[in-house]
């Protein structure tokens, strides 16, 4: 082999003076056998094992054949699973990508293989623990100096949610970022303190939920993006957005006044729409009452001053028989509605000419005659 020792000396590569590149030959601690070694020694045992210790040249010859070729196996292919993606590194620089199945690769230390998972959705929790099997078993336990924020109203909220990643971009991945679960669960926390900061309490406990989670989303993938990670952001899902435990009676308290207070002046603000328009009718057909009883007393004082003046004219042209028109006139308009009785003082007699109520007569005709069954029983 190229780096075996070629002075006769301690063995090794020249330079190392202990054996070649993966460090000193056998005979001393912590040493590493090379190659040749192993194939000596295997040779040595199936001499030992065979009868009469020695091999022939086609077993020799088969067995090196397997042995190449298992080496060879082991040594130029590496197998990608299907959620896997092969970065071949030649001597520590990035050459290329495998996809999944078997793929062709020079021999460890020449090209290595990184194998990132890059279909999996991996799992952060902050603000609570409950992933590994141990936690669930006990229940999620809480982690207050994760989860406790401070808003930008000056409220102090508890939350715990989780973000989904995945692998984006593998050699970004694996050569940007040394620890890439704690820079995402530093990068989530510090994403969602910065939208909390920026928010009411109000807004968060109730109708904001989802739009506090799409930017948290969005600012987590923006700085992620700054630092090349090579990693998505799935998904943010808020768990728990509570009050502080210490206060959380009270708050309930005041959540529920508010909720009181938002009833009865959603029931005002109901009676109102039902009242208003109801004066507002009532007001409008008033006005329209009084404007047309303005119109009719303006019309007949109009028509009496027309009269008035239609009269005069003809006053003006016959006094007398104007005069004794307007008599009659007034005379019928005056006895039309009373009860009359005429007296002859020229006849004969007492002077009085008997004379036919007809009003009585009328109001007796109006007035039922009693039957004859009621006449039979008195």
């Amino acid at each position: 082999m190229p780096w075996s020792n070629q002075s006769g000396g301690g063995g090794g590569f020249k330079g190392g003076g202990n054996g070649g590149p993966w460090g000193p030959r056998p005979g001393g601690p912590g040493q590493q056998p090379d190659l040749e070694e192993i194939l000596r020694r295997s040779q040595d045992r199936l001499r030992q094992a065979m009868p009469g210790g020695r091999m022939g040249g086609p077993v020799a010859a088969l067995i090196a054949a397997v042995v190449l070729l298992v080496i060879g196996f082991f040594g130029f292919t590496v197998r990608v699973n299907p959620d896997e993606l092969g970065i071949v590194l030649r001597f520590g620089e990035y050459i290329r990508q495998l996809p999944p199945g078997l793929n062709f690769r020079l021999p460890y230390p020449i090209e290595v293989v990184e194998l990132p998972k890059v279909t999996r959705i991996n799992r952060i929790e902050i603000g609570m623990r409950g992933a590994s099997d141990r936690e669930l078993a006990a229940g999620v336990r809480d982690v207050p100096e994760e989860s406790l924020m401070l808003t930008g109203d000056e409220n102090i909220v508890d939350i715990d949610f989780v973000v989904l990643w995945q692998i984006s971009n593998a050699p970004d991945y694996l050569f940007n970022i040394q620890n890439p679960q704690g820079t995402v669960k530093d990068v989530a926390e510090s994403a969602m303190r910065e939208i909390v900061g920026e928010s009411d309490i109000e807004p968060i406990l109730t109708a904001a939920r989802a739009e506090t989670e799409a930017s948290v989303q969005q600012l987590i993938q923006r700085i992620l993006d700054g630092y090349g990670a090579g990693i998505r952001i799935v998904q943010v899902q808020l768990q728990k957005v509570d009050p502080p435990s210490q206060v959380i009676d009270a708050f309930r308290d005041v959540q529920a006044a508010r909720a009181d207070q938002e009833r009865l002046q959603n029931e005002a603000q109901t009676y109102a729409n039902r009242v208003v328009p109801e004066a507002r009718g009532e007001s409008e057909r008033i006005l329209q009452a009084a404007q047309g009883y303005r119109d009719r007393v303006i019309a007949e004082a109009k028509g009496e001053a027309d009269r008035f003046e239609n009269v005069l004219e003809e006053y003006q042209k016959a006094p007398d028989v104007t005069r004794r028109r307007i008599f009659i006139d007034t005379m019928q308009e005056v006895l039309s509605n009373t009860d009359k009785i005429i007296i002859d003082d020229k006849g004969g007699g007492s002077g009085v000419v008997p004379y036919l109520p007809l009003s009585e007569l009328q109001k007796q005709r109006s007035t039922p005659a009693p039957s004859a069954t009621q006449g039979g029983g008195q």
